[in-house]
């Protein structure tokens, strides 16, 4: 990001370019649901009365937990490939 300008640059080089964290543990908890995405995952927001707006929250303040559930939706989107 340009600080001066606030415009954002291109990444083209980052697979997760564009795509927003809601959308990629819609489509987990739609492929997995949250029991498998809990034992892939192990968070408690998933584990103990998982909802989506618990699991962003958590998300967005915990890197390590993003990170994990980014590298599932990255390999799983490959292994369908």
């Amino acid at each position: 990001m340009d600080k001066e300008k606030g415009e954002f640059r291109e990444q083209p080089n980052y697979p997760l370019h564009g795509i927003k964290l809601i959308t990629i543990l819609e489509w987990l908890v739609e492929e997995l649901g949250w029991d498998e995405l809990a034992m892939e995952v192990n968070i408690n927001c998933f584990k103990n009365a998982p909802t989506m707006k618990s699991s962003l929250k958590f998300l967005r303040r915990t890197q390590w937990a993003r990170d994990k559930v980014e590298r599932l939706y990255l390999d799983l989107q490959k292994e369908k490939c």
